[in-house]
């Protein structure tokens, strides 16, 4: 599943244009590494995401049942950033 569609189904990002931004901005990582709109999300995978001044860490659970694709996250961390 593409990255940005994935942070769409999960709710975080309410439409995929956005997550698109996002993505092209930087502010998203995969297992650490910077996420391309388009990037292969798969099961178990690690999404950070900065909005603004949070950021958000969850893993994703995808699993497909026939041409249905059941997308899950998992909460990890959500802190706030600090610019003193």
């Amino acid at each position: 599943m593409r990255l940005d569609l994935a942070l769409k189904h999960s709710g975080v990002v309410k439409r995929r244009v956005v997550a698109k931004l996002y993505c092209e901005r930087g502010l998203v990582q995969i297992n650490g590494k910077v996420g391309k709109p388009s990037s292969e999300v798969k099961d178990g995978d690690i999404i950070q995401i900065t909005l603004g001044n949070k950021i958000i860490k969850f893993s994703i659970g995808i699993e497909q049942q026939g041409r249905r694709i059941l997308l899950s996250y998992d909460l990890i961390s959500e802190e706030k950033k600090c610019d003193a």
